[in-house]
């Protein structure tokens, strides 16, 4: 039987769904390829309730292939490709039963591992007869977590029509932010806008070539293209909305984007795999405070901690405990200010630096960091010390070569005019390296 998501997809026939390496498919079109998919896992018995593998990279054959395993009722595992060791990990964590890989032309394969998933979460959705989805966090901070949801709350979220938006989708199906993109734009007529390649002139290219409207993508990405000036480049005149989130924004960044890009409004989002996406509203371009919505959703602020209750949140992690509490509300360990209905999101309490009984939220410093004259990126982390406990380190790239001392130099001057003597960098790097994972959020474990 034909899922509703689908059904409600088949009323936008004639209109543009994705568009993909200069060419455009129609509703029409990506649902013939479910009707593909639907042939092939025919073929390969792939049964409801089964958890099988999603593996490639962003392209309509891989958006319509989750659709497809969306309506056969397994749980789907999406992943990207991965070091081999990497994708054998969470082959096993996830329990995996049937891998299905998509390649570069779009020709799909299928295997079975000959193990079973026994998992206790599997069970629950077996029992309720639905589809499944378990995504994988970075591992940015630790050991990924695997997380695993009920697809039909998922896509529970999504309302009737609206207003169809043109939509880059930069994060990956692997991702929640990736696999929100593609489905709450299908499931409002809008057109789902790909790209092969995540770099600033191949997003801003696609901007120009394909009209895109919003463009949802990271703070560390956005600095990439300030740096790049692939802004300047190419027409940004379609462009009405970019919204940021996945990591804090450093204040820096945000301003310059706004007198860059002065027509495009910005926005704060806030969501995780453990519980979904939240309707935001940010008080101002130029500003971190936001307004977190209600719809499906409630919060409480705990010690300075956010806690989150979803209607969509997940069953639990396969390979952890879960964080909620007896109420249902999760502990997102993101540390928050408080300003009436606005919070200010400071960071994750992990990554929080601790000088000498004194707080240090490493996007603050970061902000100054790039204030500093050469530098175009920069990384804050914490590194051991026999007497403040912590002291602060800077890894920072630099614009044009420079001697290391005379950055070291600048930097400490300039912090320490702007900064609390605490705050001001200790120890600074210049690293030429990426700072950041392939889903472009800062590594701070690596600085």
């Amino acid at each position: 039987m034909t899922h509703p998501f689908l059904t409600r997809l088949e009323s936008f026939r004639d209109s543009e769904a994705v568009a993909f390496e200069g060419r455009s498919y129609r509703y029409e079109d990506l649902l013939a390829l479910v009707a593909g998919w639907r042939r092939f896992l025919d073929r390969h018995e792939v049964r409801p309730g089964e958890v099988v593998t999603l593996e490639g990279a962003y392209s309509p054959q891989a958006c319509a292939g989750l659709l497809a395993l969306i309506e056969r009722g397994v749980v789907v595992v999406p992943l990207t490709v991965l070091p081999a060791a990497k994708r054998a990990e969470f082959l096993d964590v996830a329990e995996v039963e049937v891998v299905i890989q998509v390649d570069e032309g779009g020709v799909h394969r299928c295997e079975r591992t000959g193990r079973v998933a026994d998992h206790t979460l599997y069970q629950e959705l077996r029992d309720a007869a639905r589809p499944g989805l378990v995504l994988f966090s970075s591992g940015t901070t630790g050991r990924s977590k695997a997380s695993v949801l009920d697809f039909d709350k998922v896509l529970a979220r999504y309302g009737e029509p609206t207003r169809p938006s043109r939509i880059l989708s930069f994060l990956s199906l692997d991702h929640i932010g990736g696999v929100n993109t593609l489905l709450h734009t299908l499931s409002q007529g809008g057109t789902v806008v790909t790209v092969a390649e995540r770099t600033p002139d191949a997003v801003f290219e696609a901007i120009a070539r394909h009209r895109v409207q919003i463009l949802p993508t990271t703070p560390t990405f956005l600095n990439m293209v300030l740096i790049s000036g692939a802004h300047e480049r190419y027409a940004t005149d379609s462009l009405k909305l970019i919204t940021y989130g996945t990591e804090p924004m450093p204040l820096q960044t945000l301003r310059r984007l706004g007198e860059m890009l002065p027509g495009v409004r910005l926005k704060q989002t806030y969501g995780l795999s453990e519980l979904g996406i939240l309707p935001t509203r940010s008080r101002g371009d130029d500003t971190l405070w936001v307004k977190l919505g209600t719809a499906g959703f409630e919060h409480r602020i705990i010690d300075n901690i956010l806690w989150i209750r979803s209607e969509m949140a997940m069953l639990g992690y396969l390979n952890a405990p879960a964080p909620f509490d007896e109420d249902g509300f999760f502990n997102t360990q993101d540390v928050v200010e408080v300003d009436g209905d606005w919070v200010r999101i400071l960071g994750r309490d992990s990554e929080i630096i601790n000088v000498g009984g004194e707080k240090v939220y490493p996007s603050e410093v970061e902000s100054v960091l790039l204030e500093v004259e050469n530098i175009a990126d920069a990384t804050v982390s914490g590194r051991p010390s026999p007497v403040t406990g912590m002291v602060v380190k800077a890894t920072v790239r630099l614009v044009e070569d420079e001697d290391r001392r005379s950055v070291t130099r600048r930097v400490r001057e300039y912090c320490g005019r702007r900064l609390e003597a605490y705050k001001v960098p200790v120890l600074v790097e210049v690293s030429a390296a990426p700072q950041h994972s392939d889903r472009y959020k800062k590594i701070r474990s690596a600085a």
